[in-house]
């Protein structure tokens, strides 16, 4: 879902960017994404959804 979001503009670059040097330092890489949604700590180091989290986007079709 992170990873849609960023392809729709949602995010941008530099957060993804953000992301992927923060789960990296954490050997979690592939995470980056997923981190757009996990917001919190625990998520984040334990690989795992404890609080779930909705994005709305809109689309012009």
């Amino acid at each position: 879902t992170g990873h849609l979001i960023y392809q729709c503009g949602g995010i941008d670059k530099r957060t993804i960017e953000k992301f992927e040097k923060e789960a990296a330092e954490l050997g979690k890489g592939s995470f980056k994404y997923a981190w757009v949604l996990d917001k919190l700590k625990a998520e984040r180091e334990r690989g795992i959804t404890i609080d779930i989290a909705l994005w709305k986007f809109e689309t012009p079709r």
